[in-house]
């Protein structure tokens, strides 16, 4: 049986789930087609749809037809959840394009057809509620050619009348001429490739609501919808993910290829399918197989994440609509912002576009959404998994960043024992592009492996402008030349290396900082057409076509984001009522107010201490941070750039001071260093004679006692926590909780140890903190001031005492290790640090345990003895 997945797609309140319903009731699916406004639709199955009356996700259901079996997914029609309509295009064979007859191509069905476009899928058209007065068959189509451009024909008719015959031979040449000589009319299997081509575009009329013209349209697509064929290796697309009602993680696929079974191992993910379930509205059918074509969900892949390709599947287009908001959400009376957050991710495996995000700088927890209906139905649906109602404060708009020029980054990070340097070329790319990544170092350079590595810490990473802090876009990253040590690179050495080199190229370039912008339709009455013009010439847009019936007045084109968002309200009132705008994502241009809005942002990326642009160097044994606009002057790699495609030094921001640095070693020369330090005791070739003469003549030196400094352990309280699997599940529960249970560790382990201890926290959680010193449980605890991290504290104590110190530093943070090794100080991993607490609790119990019964004193033992 051939196998179609067919989706609908429509404006707002075009009737796409009614027509859902009537084709289910014409297959004989179901008995009785429910209405959203009834809330009894198959397809609207959560208690939010049919509390609003619109659909919010994505479903699905099997239509069974003579040879053909239909997966008809219905998909979100406010402009708020286009995102989640776009994550269904990529597995569409064919879709309906659903438009209302009363309200004609709306700005949204412009959307959807850009979308359409850009995936290549064959579309059969379907204007819905002829049944209205004032509808106009002929209007209709003339109104989408103009619109949406393409062949739009009527097959209401019969297929082989010399009318749609003649419309079908305009679109190719071989059919025009056959058709002119009379050799014969075009066949059903040419009328449907033409569709798979996208060079046809069927169009049928009816009303979904009272079953008009829904026997033809479905008779439609049996005909001449095309079915793909697919191929025996196995290859899957997954385009949702959501869980059932008993919490059960389904992954929403479509197997391009081959087949899948239950008890399957994926590749990808290292787990196996458990089951496979074919689900129609809310029901579900439970099969051991499925082959190429089917949309099923599967459960047992709890790695899988929206977008992911299986198998000999390649195909994966980057989203087109993406949120252009932000909210900042107000953390929930009696929660903390890591519970919030941790419950926000969840929900964001389902909607990847939601974007969760604690900005450590500003103390903030944000979301990524289209629009205000949007944040309405997050609140609701955080309230009915968790059971608290989210509150948002209100929106701002996402900026990106990206540059103008091209330039060559350095990155270089070596300290003691470390040793890495990259070197990126940083170019504009295309708008809308992206981030692009290239490779283009020679192996003779860099070992491929060291290659390899570099590639997969630039793209897991989203870098940050220099301008606003701002994601960067529209941005090309060649790898360009690469250094790596025989002895001591490791890979996170690359990871250091790599982040620093972007960060450098991005403080030289020439910055651009981008906004979004959206397409407008907007309708008024003639009266107040001029006022609308006026308004929108203030806000910056940029007129694309302007239309005039006698009333109404429609004009198009593109508006920045930051200005058009809240014109709706005032459109409304200065028009009564009568007044429209359509609003949807067009993309990101040149911010058109941007000194303002940077001078808003207040953002200087020098003490972006997380994303330094600086490298560090080592000379005569320790490391060395060097300012990013000096790096260039002791880096060990020639430049990749010719003279003339540098930035000129005038175009530079104003650099730091920078602090005096002597001539760096050489590799060879740290060797020799290390050569000398660390293997000095090993046994020479001198005679028994010379070596007792050296001993004689050395042997004061050696035996010199050097000076002994007390220990003193500094721990990274937070990440020891969360480090630590019972307080890290103590802390998913009450942070504080964790905190205390942590020093009380703490506190038994000094007494034990008979070393100074030290706990230093970020305080992120009150605004405008001072670094705060206190003693509890016999410590020595430290909350570190506002937009400073633990990491940083530990690195400036570590440097400012290392004379009156021997430090240890207690962490699992990999940049802070290595940072620590830098700084001569001694590092214990929370691991290791966890077993020796372990140990030394053990050898207590030990000597407790030794102790006779009878040598033990209480309180009560010792009052009964005092004499009154």
């Amino acid at each position: 049986m051939k196998r179609l997945a067919l989706g609908i797609l429509a404006h707002v309140d075009a009737g796409k789930t009614t027509l859902s319903e009537a084709m289910l009731k014409e297959a004989g699916e179901i008995r009785k087609a429910g209405r959203v406004d009834h809330g009894d639709a198959f397809l609207d199955t959560y208690a939010l749809e049919k509390a609003r009356g619109i659909t919010i996700f994505s479903k699905q259901a099997l239509i069974r037809t003579e040879g053909l079996s239909i997966t008809l997914l219905d998909t979100p029609g406010h402009v708020d959840f286009t995102a989640e309509a776009e994550r269904v295009l990529g597995i569409l064979d064919a879709a309906v394009l659903l438009v209302s007859a009363s309200d004609g191509v709306q700005s949204h069905t412009r959307t959807l057809w850009r979308l359409l476009e850009r995936y290549r899928i064959p579309v059969f058209v379907f204007f819905n509620k002829m049944d209205l007065p004032d509808t106009d068959k002929e209007r209709l189509l003339k109104q989408i050619r103009t619109e949406l451009g393409g062949n739009f024909v009527d097959f209401t008719g019969d297929f082989h009348s010399e009318q749609i015959q003649e419309e079908l031979a305009v679109c190719e040449d071989s059919l025009m001429e056959r058709f002119l000589a009379g050799e014969g009319a075009v066949s059903e299997e040419e009328a449907s490739m033409l569709i798979g081509d996208r060079r046809l575009f069927p169009c049928y009329f009816g009303s979904a609501l009272r079953m008009e013209g829904i026997a033809g349209f479905m008779e439609g697509i049996r005909c001449f919808a095309p079915v793909p064929s697919y191929g025996t290796e196995f290859g899957a697309k997954v385009f949702k993910v959501a869980r059932d009602d008993r919490s059960r993680k389904l992954t929403f696929l479509k197997v391009t290829g081959g087949s899948l079974a239950v008890r399957t191992l994926i590749p990808e993910y290292g787990e196996k399918i458990d089951q496979i379930r074919l689900y129609s509205g809310s029901r579900f059918e439970e099969v051991q197989e499925i082959r190429a074509g089917t949309v099923a969900a599967v459960t047992g892949l709890s790695a899988s994440k929206i977008g992911d390709v299986l198998g000999c599947e390649e195909e994966r287009l980057e989203p087109v609509q993406v949120p252009v908001l932000t909210y900042r959400v107000l953390i929930p009376e009696g929660k903390d912002a890591v519970w919030t957050l941790e419950r926000l991710k969840s929900l964001e495996e389902e909607d990847p576009t939601l974007g969760a995000a604690w900005e450590e700088e500003k103390k903030e927890l944000t979301v990524r959404l289209m629009g205000q209906v949007q944040t309405e139905i997050l609140s609701e649906l955080f309230y009915e998994r968790f059971g608290i109602r989210l509150r948002f404060s209100e929106g701002s708009i996402l900026y990106r960043e990206t540059i103008h020029n091209i330039v060559e980054g350095v990155g270089h990070f070596e300290p003691l024992r470390h040793y890495a340097e990259v070197h990126l070329i940083l170019s504009p790319g295309e708008r809308g592009s992206g981030i692009i990544l290239e490779n283009a170092c020679e192996k003779d350079t860099l070992s491929p492996h060291w290659q390899n590595l570099i590639m997969g810490h630039l793209a897991e990473k989203t870098f940050r402008g220099v301008l606003t802090g701002a994601p960067v876009t529209d941005l090309k990253l060649t790898l360009a030349s690469g250094k790596a040590h025989l002895k001591h690179t490791e890979s996170g050495d690359f990871r250091q290396a790599v982040f620093r080199a972007v960060r450098n190229g991005l403080m030289q370039a020439e910055s651009v900082l981008l906004e979004p912008y959206l397409n407008f339709v907007l309708q008024v009455p003639k009266d107040a057409l001029g006022r609308a013009m006026t308004d929108l010439d203030r806000m910056g847009a940029e007129f694309t076509g302007q239309e005039d019936d006698g009333r109404i007045g429609v004009l198009k084109g593109l508006v920045p984001a930051s200005e058009s968002v809240n014109y709706a309200d005032e459109l409304r009132k200065y028009t009564r009522g009568e007044g429209q705008i359509a609003l949807s994502f067009a993309e990101y241009r040149p911010c058109h107010n941007a000194a303002q809005v940077i001078e808003a942002a207040d953002y200087d990326p020098e003490r972006d201490l997380k994303n330094t642009a600086d490298s560090v160097f080592c000379s005569h044994g320790a490391g060395v941070v060097i300012p990013w606009d000096q790096v260039k002057q002791h880096m060990h790699l020639p430049s990749v750039l010719v003279p003339e495609t540098n930035l000129p030094e005038s175009a530079l921001p104003k650099a730091r001071a920078a602090k005096a640095l002597p001539e760096a070693l050489s590799i060879d020369e740290i060797d020799a260093i290390l050569e000398k330090t660390y293997f000095a005791n090993r046994r020479s070739g001198k005679s028994p004679k010379q070596k007792r003469r050296y001993e004689e003549t050395a042997k004061p030196a050696r035996h010199k006692k050097p000076e002994q400094k007390p220990e003193c352990i500094l721990v990274d309280g937070y990440n020891v926590i969360f480090a630590w699997e019972d307080l890290s599940a103590l802390a998913r529960l009450n942070i504080d909780s964790a905190r205390d249970a942590l020093l009380d560790i703490l506190c038994n382990y000094q007494g034990m140890a008979g070393v100074e201890v030290i706990a230093v926290f970020d305080a992120y959680r009150v605004a405008g903190h001072k670094t705060e010193y206190n003693s509890c449980r016999n410590i020595d605890v430290v909350y570190t001031e506002e937009a400073h991290t633990a990491d940083s504290y530990i690195e400036y104590f570590v440097r400012e005492n290392a004379g009156r110190y021997d430090p240890v530093v207690v962490t699992s943070d990999g940049t802070e290790q290595v940072i620590v090794r830098g700084a001569n100080a001694r590092l214990l991993s929370a691991r290791d640090f966890r077993e020796e607490v372990i140990r030394l609790a053990q050898e207590a119990d030990e000597i407790r345990s030794a102790v006779k019964p009878e040598q033990f004193h209480t309180m009560e033992e010792k009052l009964k003895d005092v004499r009154l």
